[in-house]
């Protein structure tokens, strides 16, 4: 059973999909991930990332990393969210995998309808791309594993937010702890953090 997504969107070119994960995340960074397919990837699960169970994404993800002609994954900080705001974050983010590649691209599949050009590479930007093209689909994975691991790590550090299972994401049971014990130095300080300040803003 193929793949019901696209490989490619310009077959003549070497296309780089890029996504990322975290963006409504109170806590950790914006992961961003740029990933090269060669012409004959096919895998039967691949798909958006939010469409998987987290144990599809585990099994992906060595397989993407081991077969891709290049892929890379890049981290930018709460504090830098806080900085320069989430949609440059993860601009940036996507910016900085590009950049990290093995292979320069000749094309980028960016998932979103946002991006700022990236030394001239022409880029084409895809509403819910990571559930049309291969590329960005793979991308999605990585980004979101790459994430999901350290989250899990800075839950053993600060175990009293249920990173582990929330993964930063604003739940009930994180704004809770967040009310309860403070911040830590992974959460993003520009964002509505606890219940009172949502309540506030309405």
């Amino acid at each position: 059973m193929k793949s019901k997504l696209e490989l490619y969107l310009h077959k003549d070119k070497i296309e780089a999909g890029c996504d990322e994960a975290g963006r409504g995340c109170l806590a950790g960074p914006v992961v961003a991930a740029a990933v090269i397919l060669p012409d004959n990837f096919e895998h039967p699960l691949l798909n958006d990332s939010k469409q998987l169970t987290e144990k599809q994404r585990e099994t992906l993800r060595p397989i993407i990393e081991k077969e891709a002609l290049a892929w890379s994954v890049a981290f930018v900080d709460n504090n830098e969210v806080d900085e320069i705001n989430v949609l440059n974050a993860s601009i940036t983010g996507m910016q900085r995998s590009v950049k990290e590649l093995s292979i320069t691209p000749e094309h980028l599949l960016i998932d979103g309808n946002r991006f700022k050009p990236y030394k001239n590479i022409p880029h084409t930007c895809i509403i819910k791309g990571d559930g049309k093209y291969m590329p960005i689909a793979a991308a999605s994975i990585l980004a979101k594993t790459h994430r999901d691991e350290l989250m899990e790590k800075l839950d053993q550090e600060y175990p009293g937010y249920a990173w582990k299972k929330n993964k930063g994401y604003p739940t009930k049971a994180h704004r809770a702890a967040i009310e309860k014990l403070g911040t830590t130095p992974y959460h993003r300080q520009s964002f509505k953090l606890l219940d009172t300040q949502l309540k506030l803003n309405i």
